[in-house]
């Protein structure tokens, strides 16, 4: 079909191909014409009905010819209407794109040879899609049986209507983007003017073939109702026989996620912030003034002033109670941080910490240094906007202290399959006393699939990532690592399907306490007889790393293999099994990325449509809170895909904290309280060389509490922003390799001067390989020596104070206030995506670093300036680090395996799911079931046919 519609655009004879289409049996095909103004939305409009095509008839085919302009200027055409179409990947479906090649048309010359030869090839229903017209223009009646004109709400005045021809002719109207303001009225104009057009004078608003439609919207029922209208005008005037349309139910997703009268969110947490920092200079001056004041009164022979006490009694009933409590209680707090050791409370329980160091000198040198003010106005400043750590607005840090014995050193990896992977977490971690685990997948887990031979698959299985598709997996992942000890936790990344991923992790959890309670009620026999007859005809799951197939890694004791193959409700009883369930939520540590605003706006791993992809996000956090839940976060907010994206620090932090108070006004219109659910968000950034990055956790903590304390009326801990800082992996170089160590050295001072919750070097072979064990050794070792050998890393505020980072943090606050104004003129954060603001923001950013950098305006030592005598050439690596075909293979067969046996209970446990989503239940609470059985390639399928799946835009 291909080739002959090629020949047929070049002008050739391609009637010897289409003898070899001609159908065994005579099909009567039928053309629907699809035209309308650009960017109303035909492409998704034809997706939608082409997915409900396939849906409703099985045994019907469908062929798409979609036309798009050609530039008169270079001649070229974007043919990019596929990358709107997520049903078209179907056997039963064809498509093909065609050129203009000619301007001010919207049909390509060999439009009807392309018609012909689909209809030669036997397809029932062929759509034709046109480029975008004007108002004049009805060409495509020529090539149609039934044709549909596709608008929006945003024509212009009602005189325009008069105008559009199509009007005139078209079979069936859509007027789609009907959430857009004024689509009400639109309709009712629409609809006057098709009863003039047609002198339907008498005829009901109902009975017009005109529709709005939301094609964004999964499963819209004004799509439903337009494909009804469709198939009824094509059966009427075509021999084509299609029959009833019935809608099968879906999930029900709210599509307006943040409500109409919250859209101004973003400028109202400035406006908070505006009207704190002001009433913060109020009362400074104020306290400045009393300080004078009784300064004057303390000295001899003024005390009997009346004047001065009338000043100081006016200005102390102007002093706020808690600016004047903060004042009265510096004295203590300057004692109890000269105090040898210090004592606080985290979650009832009572910390001693030593507050001094001393240096091989001799020196005294203090964790925490508070600064020598008098005057009661800079103390009052600096309490109010700067703060000891672990106290609001927490600018130097959410806790008091950094925990002892414990860098803040996030161990990252992932590659082949799950022993691989294991294997070099257990590396990387030994002799550790705190394993801070954290995971990257390949990209065929990130996009939801299951490893296959399929040609766009296979050679990916286990390639940047690590190969997990079923809860097996996941328990070889992490076997050997107490999941459930308070000095573990595991950082995920992923976002698409990370709802399943998670799922996987917290059952390899659940299953390990259950390990253990068999072990202390010693009930292994009866396990191993329960084992031995499930499996008495498969084969039973086994840890086996192919790289090294003699023994497991040094390190792992075996935790979480022994109920390979089997989940901890299969041998325990109920209620033992929940017992196991609850004490495992509950102290489980570590963080799932999830973050799905930041997919679409820079990363792109998206898989579900946006509504649903956030429902799913917002149902692992309503379990979190059933669960209780507290030490897992059930997103990272995250700053730093943005940032290798292109956008510079200020666009990074402003979008993350954008993403971030989105998520909670979100969760906050599902009836979620504050405080339930902000203590699990945690943040995670970039750290780069620009001087902002220096201030980045600074001024997010500071924005996060203001608006956590005066906006949300939040607790304590939902105040405080928990935040994972990554070095930059945009600035790691493949020239001169050996100096990114250097740029990561002076990022992750940054990243430790500002306190961070977390840190994550990058080794500095990045630029051109997977890090080996050598390289990742290298950049654990950047973070260690600065946290134990570097002096001034032992005072834990030790730039607080410093004129330049205050400078810098009040100017980069006041920059992300300006840009949430930005979003908020662009209706809040999902309406900017809609209008593609944030991506295009940072690619604009993007060009005009990667342009500095070309023009060695911005200096990069060893890339384009200070070169070697040979040039600084690219390095190549000595080492790439690739999955094996073996490796590929385990996986495939690993998951055949788990299939098979399984086979009896996946599908009705996948039914159960999609009937969960249909009934607007909680999927997470279904998904912790739905993976003991099914794989996440058949989870994620089954959910794209009631939640929908992500459309993508060019």
């Amino acid at each position: 079909i291909a080739r002959a519609i090629s020949l047929a655009e070049n002008g050739d004879d391609y009637t010897p191909i289409v003898t070899e289409l001609t159908p065994t049996t005579t099909v009567t095909s039928a053309v629907l014409g699809i035209t309308g103004t650009g960017g109303a939305g035909k492409s998704s409009v034809t997706d939608e009905i082409v997915r409900r095509f396939l849906n409703h008839y099985t045994d019907k085919t469908i062929a798409v010819i979609s036309v798009d302009p050609s530039k008169k200027k270079t001649g070229g055409a974007l043919l990019g209407d596929r990358i709107r179409m997520n049903s078209i990947s179907h056997p039963r479906a064809y498509m093909r794109s065609l050129a203009t090649r000619d301007d001010n048309t919207a049909l390509s010359g060999a439009v009807q040879q392309a018609l012909d030869i689909c209809r030669k090839a036997g397809f029932d229903l062929i759509v034709l899609e046109s480029a975008g017209v004007g108002q004049s223009d009805a060409s495509i009646l020529d090539y149609c049986d039934v044709s549909l004109y596709v608008m929006t709400p945003e024509y212009g005045a009602a005189s325009q209507l008069e105008k559009i021809n199509m009007l005139d002719y078209a079979d069936v109207i859509a007027i789609n983007k009907f959430d857009k303001a004024g689509a009400l009225d639109a309709i009712a104009d629409v609809r006057k003017q098709y009863k003039r057009n047609h002198q339907l004078w008498m005829a009901k608003d109902e009975e017009l073939p005109i529709v709005g439609t939301m094609a964004s919207k999964f499963n819209d029922d004004g799509v439903n109702q337009l494909f009804s209208i469709l198939i009824a005008k094509l059966s009427e005037k075509t021999n084509l026989t299609l029959g009833d349309v019935t809608f099968s139910e879906t999930a029900k997703v709210n599509q307006s996620v943040i409500p109409p009268s919250r859209v101004r969110y973003l400028s109202e947490i400035a406006e908070e912030a505006k009207r704190y920092d002001t009433w913060v200079t109020e009362q400074c001056t104020i306290a400045s003034k009393l300080y004078q004041i009784n300064g004057v009164i303390s000295e001899p022979g003024m005390s009997d002033i009346s004047a001065l006490r009338q000043m100081q009694t006016h200005f102390e009933r102007q002093l706020h109670p808690e600016c004047k409590a903060l004042i009265e209680a510096w004295p203590q707090i300057v004692h109890k941080y000269n105090n040898p050791v210090f004592e606080y409370q985290v979650r009832d329980k009572t910390i001693r910490q030593e507050l001094t160091t001393t240096s091989l000198s001799g020196t005294t040198i203090k964790k925490v240094v508070l600064p020598r003010y008098k005057d009661w106005g800079d103390i009052l400043r600096w309490q109010m906007q700067e703060n000891v750590p672990g106290e609001f607005p927490y600018t130097a840090g959410v806790f008091e202290l950094k925990r002892a014995g414990e860098d803040p050193t996030r161990m990252f990896a992932g590659e082949g399959g799950p022993e691989r992977t294991n294997k070099r977490f257990h590396y990387v971690s030994m002799g550790q006393p705190a394993k801070r685990l954290s995971t990257a997948f390949d990209s065929v887990t990130l996009y939801g699939e299951d490893p296959a031979y399929r040609p766009d698959i296979y050679g990916k299985i286990g390639n940047s990532g690590v190969s997990i598709a079923t809860v097996d997996d996941a328990k070889k992942l992490y076997s050997g690592f107490d999941l459930c000890a308070p000095n573990t936790s595991v950082s995920m990344t992923i976002n698409g399907p990370a709802p399943i991923i998670l799922a996987f992790f917290m059952n390899a959890a659940i299953d390990q306490q259950c390990e253990k309670k068999i072990t202390e009620l010693g009930l292994w026999d009866q396990v191993k007889a329960y084992a031995t007859a499930k499996y008495a005809q498969l084969p039973r799951p086994s840890y086996y790393n192919p790289l090294a197939p003699e023994r497991l890694p040094e390190g792992n004791n075996g935790l979480g293999l022994q109920l390979l193959g089997l989940s901890g409700d299969e041998v325990l009883p109920a209620d033992v099994y929940a017992q196991c369930k609850t004490q495992a939520l509950q102290q489980v540590r570590g963080t799932v990325q999830a973050d799905i605003l930041k997919e679409d706006q820079a990363q792109n791993t998206c898989i579900f449509s946006t509504e649903f992809a956030l429902k799913l996000m917002g149902d692992v956090q309503a379990y979190f809170i059933e669960q209780k839940v507290r030490n897992f976060y059930s997103v990272s907010i995250s700053g730093y895909h943005i940032a290798e994206a292109g956008a510079n620090p200020i666009t990074q932090l402003a979008f993350t904290l954008a993403n971030g108070f989105t998520f909670v006004e979100y969760y906050l219109s599902r009836g979620m309280h504050i405080d339930d659910f902000a203590p699990n968000l945690s943040f995670f950034f970039s750290n780069g060389m620009d001087p902002e990055y220096s201030v980045i956790g600074r001024v997010a903590r500071r924005i996060w509490a203001k608006a956590m304390k005066y906006k949300y009326k939040g607790n304590d801990r939902s105040q405080k922003l928990k935040y994972h800082i990554q070095t930059s992996g945009r600035s790691l170089h493949a020239q001169e390799i050996d100096f990114n160590d250097i740029r990561t050295t002076l990022q992750a001072l940054y990243a430790i001067y500002d306190n961070c919750n977390s840190l994550h070097t990058n080794a500095y072979d990045e630029a051109i390989t997977t890090p080996t064990e050598e390289s990742v050794r290298r950049a654990m070792a950047i973070q260690l020596i600065i946290n134990r050998e570097l002096g001034s890393a032992k005072t834990e505020n030790f730039i607080q104070g410093s004129f330049a980072i205050e400078e810098l943090t009040d100017l980069v606050e006041e920059a992300v206030m300006t840009e949430f104004n930005r979003i908020t003129e662009r209706g809040g954060v999902l309406g900017a995506m809609e209008r593609m603001y944030q991506r295009n923001k940072i690619q604009e950013e993007s060009l005009y670093y990667e342009h500095l950098k070309h023009t060695g305006d911005l200096p990069i030592i060893g890339v384009n300036t200070f070169l070697n005598k040979n040039g600084s050439p690219t390095v190549l690596p000595a080492e790439v680090i690739r999955s094996t075909t073996e490796e590929k293979e385990q996986q495939i067969q690993n998951l055949a395996a788990f299939h098979k046996r399984n086979q009896n209970k996946s599908a009705d446990m996948l039914q159960r799911l999609q009937q969960v989503a249909i009934n607007n239940g909680n999927l997470f609470a279904e998904l912790m079931e739905t993976v003991k059985y099914c794989s996440l390639g058949q989870i994620t399928n089954a959910l794209y046919q009631v939640g929908g799946q992500y459309r993508r835009n060019m």
